[in-house]
């Protein structure tokens, strides 16, 4: 089923500025340098795959940016919902909610085979490993910040 916001093909635009290794222009995008991605892929990271974009810079020497592929698997526990909160639309799959300040992940839905996802009932929240961020750290990749969620 193609979600809401579905866009098909490479990112294409104009891109300016100075870019860090890894860099999200949305919440529901993450872009990382070709080298940053081949740093991850070699820390034995699982299932990161890169995308080449179509960005086009005025400067020289432009970073080579790619997509990163964010599955949405995983879901948000039951008890950060509102309580009798509608099942999600059997069409679209979403609730219609705005998302929790207070996330709490389900851990039955969490795919144990990915270190990078987004989520399936708010797919602008992409959710990563400790192992990713570890691996960020270790590597030095600049250009996003991590913050922690409970799982229960």
């Amino acid at each position: 089923m193609v979600k809401p916001g579905a866009e098909f093909g490479p990112l294409i635009g104009k891109a300016q500025g100075s870019f860090g290794l890894l860099a999200a222009p949305s919440p529901w995008l993450l872009l990382a340098q070709r080298e940053a991605l081949a740093k991850l892929q070699t820390e034995g990271l699982r299932g990161l795959k890169g995308c080449p974009t179509q960005l086009r810079f005025r400067q020289r020497n432009a970073p080579e940016l790619l997509e990163l592929e964010l599955l949405p698997l995983g879901r948000l526990h039951p008890d950060c919902l509102p309580p009798n909160c509608e099942p999600p639309c059997p069409r679209c799959g979403r609730h219609g909610l705005t998302r929790p300040d207070d996330m709490l992940l389900d851990t039955s839905s969490l795919p144990n085979h990915l270190d990078l996802f987004r989520l399936e009932d708010f797919p602008t929240t992409m959710v990563c490993t400790e192992r990713f961020v570890e691996a960020c750290r270790r590597l030095g990749l600049d250009g996003v910040s991590f913050q922690g969620l409970p799982m229960k």
